[in-house]
């Protein structure tokens, strides 16, 4: 009996890596998906595009690995070799980050390839014939990264030359037009393909503007800093004191989730309203604005001062009463 050849494949769960998938499944290659969580994508395990991967994966008999990239992130968000995308996307070292992880799962699994649902000319950043080079070559996987929908546009791979793919099975897709794949898609039966912006926070500009703004005023930014900025609103009252506020039940658990046992939370007492985080000094204005601030997203009056309690787990406690200013004068404050 011959083996089957083996692929590792870079699998988001995107219809890009799942015609990838179908289309290496259909030459007979048995395939194992790898699927990377970071702390910007808006997936994890317990979600709903996590569990659409799985059905996937188990649909078509391949096996599933999932790798969490965390500290080994934060380094590359910190100081990317090769940049930033238009927001904050390291997207070429984070693509070799991925690969090194691939080449090692390959090695482990004595694949014989990996493969990703990438196309030519999708993102000008870095889906160019130079980047995808670049990036081969940086995670010492030179020839043996088969991207099947461009695969006839690009060099011919070592998989492909030893005949354990069939170059005719493959595709020559160019660019940001989605014609071809969705008449792929209707051809393999793929529904329920998440929308094509992806699924990276880094990628969108309105977290890039937070991004510039903890960088510039907390270069030393832990993963926990950077992990906030998805949540709640931004605002810099001044060059060493930021607050955050929830904007709704969910944003209010996730902040205090991911508070540490220094960090000051402050809310309204009496009245119902949003959950903040105080980081910077503690002058008795600035914690007067950051009152004001939250009292003008709270239910509580806007015509007479109200209570705000500042606290942490260290025992730091102060009660500060201010009123509400206006919205005008908030926007003004905003990280957008």
């Amino acid at each position: 009996m011959v083996n089957k050849p083996k692929a590792i494949l870079l699998y988001s769960g995107g219809l890009y890596s799942t015609l990838a998938l179908h289309i290496l499944t259909s030459q007979g290659i048995d395939v194992t998906a790898l699927t990377f969580i970071t702390p910007f994508y808006n997936y994890d395990r317990e979600s709903k595009a996590f569990k659409n991967i799985l059905e996937t994966v188990n649909r078509l008999k391949c096996r599933l690995k999932v790798v969490s990239l965390e500290e080994e992130y934060l380094s590359i968000l910190k100081s990317p070799k090769y940049g930033y995308g238009r927001a904050a996307n390291p997207c070429v070292d984070c693509r070799i980050l991925m690969m090194k992880h691939a080449k090692r799962v390959m090695e482990e699994e004595e694949a014989d390839f990996i493969a990703t649902g990438e196309v030519l000319g999708q993102r000008p950043f870095s889906k160019t014939v130079e980047r995808l080079e670049t990036i081969d070559r940086e995670a010492g996987v030179e020839g043996l990264v088969l991207r099947p929908l461009s695969a006839k546009l690009l060099s011919e791979t070592i998989p492909e030359k030893k005949g354990l793919v069939r170059r005719e099975g493959l595709f020559d897709i160019r660019g940001r037009s989605r014609r071809v794949q969705l008449e792929l898609a209707r051809k393999f039966g793929i529904t329920g393909y998440p929308p094509p912006a992806g699924g990276c926070l880094l990628t969108e500009k309105a977290f890039g503007k937070r991004f510039e703004d903890l960088k510039r005023y907390n270069p030393n930014f832990s993963l926990k800093d950077a992990i906030l900025l998805k949540f709640g609103r931004h605002l810099r009252l001044d060059d060493k004191t930021k607050i955050i506020i929830g904007r709704n039940k969910s944003e209010n658990e996730q902040l205090v989730k991911h508070v540490s046992p220094e960090d000051i939370i402050f809310e309204i007492l009496d009245y119902k309203g949003p959950v903040g985080l105080y980081y910077g000094t503690l002058d008795d204005s600035l914690l007067k604005k950051a009152a004001s601030i939250i009292i003008s997203y709270s239910k509580a009056p806007k015509n007479f001062p109200v209570k705000v309690k500042f606290y942490n787990r260290l025992g730091f406690e102060k009660i500060v009463e201010s009123g509400a200013i206006s919205m005008d004068e908030v926007h003004l404050l905003l990280i957008k």
